[in-house]
């Protein structure tokens, strides 16, 4: 049986915004993302700092409010969540695929709007 999917999906939200904002290290979510989502994450992520390191801006740790968390079950085993994110000034929406594996979530697609 599989944990509920709320606890991980806001922890998730929030480390991989951080990940984005350099406050932490993707290798960090490993255990809960698949293989494409670190390839995909870790591109952000590198786009990310040079965009930093041009405009000369620290990493720094975001502040954020999670909202609403929208999810759907299409099948068993399987979430499709949408969870609002909101760091002044804007809001943004972070999409999530997990799949149950080994009677534990994992991420198998990350989307961020």
């Amino acid at each position: 049986m599989l944990p509920p999917p709320e606890p991980l999906l806001e922890n998730l939200t929030r480390c991989v915004m951080e990940v984005l904002r350099g406050a932490r290290d993707i290798d960090q979510l490993g255990r809960w993302i698949s293989e494409d989502v670190y390839k995909h994450l870790l591109k952000r992520q590198l786009i990310s700092a040079r965009a930093r390191q041009i405009k000369g801006t620290p990493a720094t740790r975001p502040v954020l409010v999670i909202g609403r968390i929208s999810t759907s079950s299409p099948a068993d085993g399987v979430i499709e969540a949408v969870v609002m994110v909101y760091e002044k000034p804007r809001a943004r929406a972070v999409a999530i695929r997990l799949e149950g594996v080994d009677r534990r979530w994992r991420a198998t697609s990350i989307g961020i709007l």
